[in-house]
């Protein structure tokens, strides 16, 4: 079974760092439901609609109204769902949204905290506080919701390793089944990046950021949780299925402006221009763009994605589906990082070793076939 996934491109405010497509325009969530719907029915045929896992992201999808919520999902199917996921900001988590939220299908809550520092969040133009995080966990246990997830960024300018701990102490403290980090990235038309090429912001030490890396890795492991992901930590039992979809090849359909699918021998994605979008879908019109995956591109695909798991790459999988050359190819360009220790083969399969995890982009690139 395929996973859904759903963007909600709206945001009452705009993050610094974030190169997602999303717009702080409001009044156009109604008729975005209503094309999200028929983009739905015009697209029943793409993969089963025994959705194995839906995941409603953006953009902020709390912003949603609870009569635009109720109707979006009265149009999927959830009766096959292990999970089904929400994306909400802490502070649109009132105890009466909290209890629309259990009366949906949703079963998993991710949130933004990013970091439980004010003046942080502040920089990052975040829209709540940090209480507002310990309020919303606090809220949806309250409403029933016991699987909630929180993201976190560390190497901020000037941040240091305490701080970064301190981060780490409130994350724990709240007792979320899941947590995902990521180190602060400045991608080319955000704010966060032109501040950093105006020279008003500088970026953190590289080795400040790998020991940054290196603590979250320890003390999330002394707490329980499975490093099961490059950036994703779990309790056991608790791994985000939906995206541990992306990560197998499992295919995928998304719908909503920007939206991508994936259904192993192509990929697609939908226009990212939320009035062309709607526009487009209310004339029964499908605006997307399509490529077709050759036997490269799928090879490159499965290296990438799975190599970003703790599983790594199944060898003998990968040989069934492409074949001796490209298994041969694998392993002499593979060998390299095992004698450096950033790769580890064992069990027939091929893994990032700890120092290889903070260097995964460089060791993955020179795995991959041109």
């Amino acid at each position: 079974m395929a996973g859904l996934y759903v963007h909600i491109p709206f945001c009452k405010s705009r993050c610094i760092y974030c190169a997602f497509y999303s717009t702080t325009s409001a009044g156009m969530e109604e008729k975005y439901v209503s094309a999200l719907c028929r983009e739905l029915d015009l697209r029943s045929d793409y993969c089963s609609s025994e959705w194995q896992t839906v995941y409603i992201g953006g953009g902020t999808p709390s912003t949603l109204s609870q009569e635009q919520l109720q109707r979006l999902f009265s149009h999927i199917d959830c009766s096959h769902a292990k999970e089904v996921t929400i994306e909400c900001n802490p502070d649109d988590i009132t105890p009466s949204f909290a209890s629309l939220l259990a009366s949906l299908p949703v079963n998993r809550v991710s949130m933004g905290a990013q970091t439980f520092d004010n003046s942080r969040l502040g920089f990052l133009r975040r829209r709540h506080n940090a209480a507002e995080v310990v309020n919303a966990v606090n809220t949806l246990r309250d409403a029933g919701i016991d699987n909630i997830s929180i993201d976190l960024i560390y190497g901020f300018p000037g941040e240091s390793l305490k701080q970064w701990d301190d981060d780490i102490t409130a994350a724990l403290s709240l007792g979320v089944e899941h947590l995902s980090a990521y180190c602060l990235s400045y991608e080319e038309g955000t704010p966060l990046y032109r501040m950093l090429k105006e020279g008003k912001v500088e970026e953190s030490d590289d080795e400040l950021t790998r020991a940054m890396y290196y603590r979250l890795i320890d003390r999330l492991a002394a707490a329980g949780y499975e490093h099961y992901e490059i950036s994703n930590f779990a309790l056991p039992g608790r791994r985000a299925l939906h995206n541990s979809n992306y990560w197998n090849s499992t295919p995928y359909m998304g719908i909503g402006a920007a939206a991508h699918s994936y259904n192993i021998t192509s990929r697609q994605w939908n226009i990212s221009d939320l009035r062309k979008y709607i526009s487009e879908v209310e004339n029964g019109h499908l605006p997307f763009e399509l490529e077709t995956l050759d036997i490269t591109e799928r090879y490159n695909d499965t290296v990438m994605l799975s190599l970003r798991t703790c599983d790594g790459i199944d060898l003998a999988n990968l040989k069934s589906r492409f074949g001796t050359d490209f298994h041969s190819y694998l392993l002499r360009q593979a060998r390299q990082y095992e004698e450096s220790g950033l790769l580890v083969h064992e069990h027939d399969r091929l893994r990032l070793s700890r120092n290889g995890l903070y260097v995964s982009d460089m060791v993955i690139t020179d795995l991959l076939k041109v």
